[in-house]
């Protein structure tokens, strides 16, 4: 039976206006997505939450496929995966939860990669997952396919992520590799829903996905410009270790490679060397909890001309230069929760943007 809270959250994340950011400071701020909802439907310009309906034909969809649904700071959701950012609020998948190992390692490079390259690749991969570790790539052709088919080989569990929605094997030829992934318990997930083809603007998002779910990524091979180089990008931003295998200074695909060895990369040719240098795995503490209020329906926001006085306090302070979240609470003498209630409200009205560096302004 589909719990109405969990088929709230799902409306949320496919919602147009809501992505992973607004939907923390959502449940942080209601204590629930129902609760979320009702605040929003008096915003219906600005946030558009997915219909009930569809919400439900999707839950009944993929269930006949054999997928569940997996939700930040829920039992299951990717633990290595929840410490990014910008962390998905929701993932399709098929497949073991146990795949997502606290112990991972990502191996990604080019589509059209050499014979010499696939085959790094599947004995990184298969050595790897030999020592216990979980290998993660894309299902991509080239080095992707190479690394799950050698993770395999290893008697090791492999997760893929992909672009489309579980029901579009990308590309097509590998779907008879997806289920040899999920018949050696491992899994796929993808934060798109069903029915998604996978389009080139879609891929950017999946990177997001394999840089997280990691702990290292190996570049294999690349070009100077291309999706596998955003993937080692994502990486240094969340703090994951870059591994690069290094290649003959005329082969286009080693550009990528050996620019990322020149910018301190670590130079890899044996799965001894990752293991050497991978970080310890976060600690199982809860990596994001939703703050719970008192189960009451959420106030409605305050006009401007009847507004409480901290709200116009904190509008006659609030300019469009941007200032922190930090120095707006010390002027306004409120703590900072306090103050963060508030400024949801004025952004859920459009009148307050949140920008990076935990700085606000008037919109």
């Amino acid at each position: 039976m589909k719990h109405a809270e969990a088929l709230a959250r799902l409306r949320l994340a496919r919602g147009e206006g809501i992505g992973p950011q607004t939907f923390r400071k959502l449940l942080d701020r209601f204590g629930g997505a129902e609760a979320a909802l009702g605040a929003l439907s008096r915003h219906p310009d600005r946030y558009r939450p997915a219909e009930a309906d569809e919400a439900a034909r999707e839950w009944d969809a993929t269930d006949r496929l054999g997928g569940r649904f997996l939700f930040l700071g829920q039992p299951g959701y990717p633990a290595l995966l929840a410490t990014i950012p910008d962390a998905p609020p929701v993932l399709s998948c098929l497949g073991y939860e146990e795949a997502f190992a606290p112990k991972a390692v990502a191996i990604v490079g080019a589509r059209n990669a050499t014979l010499a390259g696939r085959r790094i690749a599947e004995i990184l991969a298969r050595d790897l997952a030999r020592e216990g570790l979980c290998v993660v790539s894309g299902l991509a052709r080239g080095i992707d396919a190479a690394a799950h088919e050698g993770a395999i080989s290893g008697a090791g569990p492999t997760i893929a992520a992909v672009a489309g929605g579980l029901d579009k094997p990308y590309p097509p030829e590998n779907a008879p590799l997806q289920a040899r992934i999920l018949e050696r318990g491992g899994a796929v997930i993808t934060e798109a829903p069903l029915g998604t083809a996978p389009l080139a603007r879609h891929f950017p998002r999946r990177n997001r996905l394999v840089a997280g779910l990691s702990l290292g990524i190996v570049i294999v091979e690349a070009m100077a410009k291309s999706g596998t180089l955003i993937t080692a990008r994502l990486g240094l931003e969340y703090g994951r270790e870059i591994f690069a295998i290094p290649g003959h200074p005329l082969e286009p695909r080693a550009r990528g490679p050996n620019d990322l060895l020149r910018q301190g990369a670590r130079l890899t040719e044996t799965a001894a060397d990752i293991l050497e240098h991978l970080p310890e795995a976060p600690s199982d503490a809860p990596l994001f909890s939703a703050r719970h209020l008192p189960d009451q329906p959420p106030e409605a926001p305050p006009e401007a001309s009847g507004a409480p006085p901290d709200t116009l306090q904190i509008i006659e302070l609030l300019g469009t230069d941007a200032v922190s979240v930090d120095d707006l609470a010390r002027r306004c003498q409120l703590s900072v929760p306090e103050l963060r209630a508030i400024l949801l409200d004025l952004e859920l009205e459009g009148r307050v943007q949140t920008l990076s560096g935990n700085r606000v302004a008037r919109a």
